[in-house]
């Protein structure tokens, strides 16, 4: 029987390879590349010939023993354990789409999970064939009347200009019905196009509301906007009340997370769809998600009539939902029909990352210095509890160089920069430096210490567009005033919390406070009694950090 040339898809470029046709014996494996996806091969049974040298970090692979077709074929034979890192010949078996492909750690490579595909495939071991296995096809004569060979595109790096994590929270409801869940995916899709997605732009997920919220997929998942538009596709209608704030909260807490693949500094965003109202209150989630640095934006279709207002529990919920109601955050179309006007003053709002208000939260956008007191009073043990609560205050905020900033002073009659807000960048390096502070022992001067923070500690990070915080730890009475020091300090925007242990005079704690006092000044008699402070801090940094953003 003759050879045949067959054309294979390949990540969208069509591949001439040279094989037998399919079934006749001794055929010869199709030389496919490390990113030839299952749904490439348009057979029911094919062999296929899988190149060495592919990086295992590069695979997207869905699924464990059966994969998900946007599965690669090589990824999926080598997480199977069907071929090594070397490569070799595979054969793969169509199988029809399902639902829950698992996440499982095989083999070097941890496969992710997908909620549905409509196409699957399996691997074995395959049949060895005469053509060598390459990073790309395998080179053949070309025929008179065939095309030049294309290479395999690189994997586009998108709008660098949109940089955000997005999920699209679409109503699956019984509200919206079939019909409109269908248009309404289009518009995502739509949106999806026009954002720019890739490996350095925007990348999206996509989140289901419904009587139970479903996460369809991650942002890791897919990098490319054809990926994308495949697996909106794909997304099957749920029904059931619309659960917008149960949603909303699900997405908040469970989606955007580092291994669901966001990103560090880049804005969190989500996208809700309400198609007439929320079954459920939505305020509560609104306030959760901006907890967690999430701008939420709704786009509300087909608003209540006057005679349906009486259904809705709360006929404000687009402005209690939103990062800020300031109509940047909220976005209306009559209904799904001609949406296509719409998509790109859509697009803008999501790109404009300077609106992107609620980014910053108190654990992202803080400058936190600690003033430790070193004096003979305390004690070598009893300074260990000192750094001990500095510790557990610092590492609960997200430190980084675009991120939380901590700095820490001792002082005893002089003072001693252990180290300032420049100086260590990730949150390991800032817990290390603090359990190497060293005990100083000497007298009290609180005032001077204040002074010299405000100075030398604040004063390079005065244009910082973090909030300023002093935490003071003393366990005695200063030599020296504090009311004026103090003072000075909350002119230049400086919050403090004074936090007194055994002989530290209430007076002087509520003098260097900020107000109001006994929200800002703490005292315990033990230095033990310090551990249930440490909560009372964080919780007091984080609410003046929001009353700060009104």
């Amino acid at each position: 029987m003759s050879a045949a040339w067959i054309p294979v898809l390949c990540l969208g470029v069509c591949l001439l390879l040279l094989t037998e046709p399919a079934g006749s014996e001794g055929a010869v494996p199709i030389a496919i590349t490390c990113f030839t996806r299952g749904l490439d091969i348009r057979k029911e049974k094919a062999d296929v010939l899988c190149p060495g040298g592919c990086s295992l970090e590069e695979f997207s692979v869905f699924g464990n023993i059966v994969y998900a077709s946007v599965s690669s074929i090589c990824g999926a034979a080598i997480h199977r354990g069907v071929i090594g890192k070397s490569g070799g010949p595979v054969r793969i078996y169509s199988l029809p789409g399902r639902e829950n492909y698992s996440s499982v750690v095989a083999n070097g490579i941890q496969s992710q999970t997908l909620s549905r595909w409509s196409t699957s495939f399996t691997v074995t071991k395959g049949k060895s064939g005469s053509q060598e296995a390459t990073g790309q096809a395998a080179s053949t004569a070309r025929p008179a009347t065939g095309k030049r060979l294309k290479k395999t595109p690189e994997k586009k790096t998108g709008n660098k200009d949109c940089k955000a994590d997005i999920a699209f929270l679409i109503d699956g409801s019984f509200n919206i019905g079939q019909r409109r869940f269908n248009l309404q995916k289009n518009f995502v899709g739509k949106v999806a196009l026009m954002l720019g997605i890739g490996t350095e732009g925007p990348h999206v997920g996509l989140v289901q509301a419904s009587e139970h919220p479903k996460i369809e997929f991650y942002l890791k998942n897919f990098t490319s906007a054809k990926d994308v538009l495949f697996a909106i596709k794909e997304v099957g209608f749920r029904g059931g009340n619309s659960n917008t704030g149960k949603a909303l909260k699900h997405t908040a807490q469970k989606f955007f997370t580092t291994d669901a693949g966001v990103r560090k500094g880049i804005p969190k965003v989500v996208v809700v769809f309400i198609d007439g109202w929320p079954s459920d209150d939505i305020e509560e989630a609104g306030i959760v998600a901006r907890e967690f640095g999430v701008n939420v934006f709704i786009v509300s279709v087909a608003k209540p009539i006057p005679e349906e207002l009486g259904m809705v529990q709360d006929v404000a919920f687009i402005d209690k939902a939103v990062c800020r109601s300031n109509g940047f955050f909220s976005y209306h179309m009559p209904n799904w029909f001609g949406t296509t006007k719409y998509v790109k003053p859509l697009v803008q709002k999501l790109c404009s990352h300077e609106q992107m208000m609620c980014s910053k939260t108190c654990y992202n956008s803080v400058n936190i210095a600690f003033l430790i007191d070193g004096s003979s009073s305390v004690g070598d043990s009893n300074f260990r509890l000192m750094l001990e609560f500095v510790s557990n205050i610092a590492k609960t905020f997200e430190i980084s160089d675009i991120g939380a900033k901590i700095a820490a002073v001792q002082f005893t009659y002089d003072q001693h920069m252990e180290f300032g807000f420049a100086d260590y960048t990730t949150k390991e390096n800032v817990l290390a430096a603090i359990r190497n502070i060293r005990y100083m022992s000497g007298g009290t001067a609180t005032g001077d210490a204040i002074s010299f923070t405000v100075r030398n500690v604040f004063g390079p990070v005065r244009d910082s567009p973090n909030k300023n915080f002093l935490v003071i730890v003393t366990d005695g009475q200063s030599y020296d005033d504090v009311r004026g020091p103090a003072a000075a300090a909350h002119d230049a925007g400086i919050t403090i919390f004074s936090v007194g242990v055994a002989w530290a005079p209430l007076d002087d704690l509520k003098d260097m406070a900020s107000k109001p006092k006994e929200s800002h000044a703490f005292f315990t008699r033990e230095f033990t009694g310090l551990e249930p402070i440490v909560s009372d801090v964080i919780r007091g940094i984080c609410r003046d950090f929001l009353e700060s953003q009104q």
